[in-house]
């Protein structure tokens, strides 16, 4: 069996799906070989000689494409790509089904197998190969540190001789894993934190990390079997949106992270929002790719809106690659190991189990999963 790897195309993208910290996994497996595309670490300076190191062999993208049983992808191919691929192939990566369907009906016409790390379910045995977690986390870290390189302020509170600096005050909208690492981060860097979250569960969890929760009685809300907000009602959205305003009046930074898999991000802050925040606060709005929870934001740009500056940045892990690159690999390694048959070498395709049926999208020419067919 050949399993091989490719690179990002995306220049704001700058992490690898293999990490050198993790192979030896893969390259232990009796009866494989590792390939990965030439470059494949450049964004985490990592070169082609230190992955040969580990006996993995480095070849041209046609080459992976064309002689990869498992092409490990950080991203959707293009339909010359899926052309060019082993024929039974197994495509395992970050695929964003959603906002690649025909990409799913070009793997289904050629007849390979598709495994999209997004949908790993959120269930316990799962957990090490949950990629949108991993690369959340660490985006919820990159979020603060970004947002606060465009603040004027420092973060923490200072006794100095030339008199006491207060601290900034953040608000974080949206306690998932993406919110949470911003709390902490946030608190770690000695600012004064509030949060917010539809599903008042989280509240014990944003007081452990010493924060102050924002209650905002939306009525009836909660969140789905996988651990996800539910998505809300017009009135309830509008309400929401009342209410924080004022707690964003009084922050310094305001770091939104809401978002509804599948489906546009909804939008909690507005025109009427900004113009009453403070010159010079910064909202990061993390839900950017996909449609934004502020108004205005523009992914990759920063748009200042009233003195305030509203940032959107894609590839928020990108911005710690070199981390972000060992959790990724690390996922997808496990989902290889935990379903690699040793006596056949090949990958044992159950879909009595759980999460095989939940993250294999297409097998053998069949869409398996009905919202994209």
């Amino acid at each position: 069996m050949i399993i091989g790897a490719l690179k990002s195309t995306s220049p704001t993208d700058k992490r690898s799906v293999l990490h050198p910290e993790t192979i030896s996994r893969l390259v232990n497996l009796e009866g494989v070989k590792v390939i990965f595309e030439s470059g494949i670490g450049q964004g985490i300076n990592v070169s082609d000689s230190e992955f040969q190191k580990n006996n993995l062999t480095p070849v041209s993208r046609h080459n992976c494409l064309s002689e990869a049983d498992i092409l490990i992808v950080p991203s959707a191919l293009s339909s010359e790509e899926v052309q060019a691929l082993k024929k039974n192939s197994i495509v395992l990566g970050m695929i964003d089904p959603f906002g690649n369907k025909e990409h799913l009906k070009m793997l289904e016409t050629s007849g390979q197998t598709a495994v999209s790390m997004e949908f790993i379910p959120r269930i316990t045995r799962a957990q090490k190969m949950d990629v949108l977690s991993s690369q959340a986390n660490l985006a919820g870290y990159s979020a603060v540190i970004e947002a606060s390189s465009l603040l004027s302020s420092a973060l923490p509170m200072m006794m100095t001789a030339a008199g006491t600096l207060k601290p900034a005050k953040v608000f974080v909208i949206g306690v998932g894993v993406a919110g949470l690492q911003a709390i902490a981060t946030a608190k770690r860097l000695g600012a004064r934190v509030e949060a917010f979250d539809t599903r008042d569960v989280v509240e014990e969890q944003v007081k452990s990390l010493g924060a102050k929760f924002v209650k905002i009685d939306l009525g009836e809300t909660g969140e789905t079997d996988q651990g996800y907000a539910k998505e809300l009602t017009e009135e309830q959205i509008a309400k929401q949106k009342e209410l924080q305003s004022k707690v964003c009046e009084r922050s310094d930074i305001v770091i939104t992270t809401a978002q509804l898999f599948g489906r546009p991000a909804p939008k909690l802050i507005d025109q009427s929002t900004i113009s009453k925040m403070k010159p010079g606060s910064v909202i990061l709005d993390m839900a950017v790719e996909s449609g934004g929870n502020v108004e205005g934001s523009i992914v990759d740009q920063v748009v200042e809106n009233n003195g305030v500056k509203i940032v959107g940045i894609s590839n928020l892990a990108s911005r710690v690659a070199g981390h972000a690159s060992v959790a990724l690999s690390n996922n997808i390694i496990n989902w290889i190991t935990e379903f690699f048959d040793k006596e056949s070498v090949s990958i044992n395709l159950d879909f009595e189990d759980e999460i095989i049926k939940s993250s294999v999208l297409v097998h053998q020419g069949k869409i398996m999963d009905e919202r994209f067919k």
